[in-house]
């Protein structure tokens, strides 16, 4: 992905303006309470994990995106090391989206 470092440049700004939840404790309960704007998946997130942030994204009519970034790649980003985490603003959401489509 050529845009990598632009995603995680953007996902250290997202944290430090406490618009990303992470964790799947967190993201689950994003999701559920209609916080979530976009919900990103790391390569290393389990298939039991996948297989429910899928289903909870398209009960929320939320876009999931797997990213091509594992769990460490997103520590060093932002200091949290998590598998699933979601975006919880709308113009951070749409950028990474768009970035993540390129």
């Amino acid at each position: 992905m050529k845009n990598e470092t632009q995603i995680l440049n953007l996902l250290g700004l997202a944290r430090k303006a406490n618009r990303v939840s992470f964790g799947h404790d967190a993201a689950k309960a994003a999701l559920r309470g209609g916080k979530a704007r976009l919900c990103l998946l790391c390569t290393d997130a389990s298939p039991r994990l996948a297989e429910e942030m899928t289903f909870l994204a398209a009960q929320a009519n939320i876009a999931l995106q797997s990213t091509g970034f594992t769990a460490q790649d997103i520590k060093t980003a932002t200091q949290y090391k998590a598998a699933v985490l979601t975006i919880n603003e709308r113009g951070f959401a749409q950028k990474i989206k768009a970035l993540t489509e390129q």
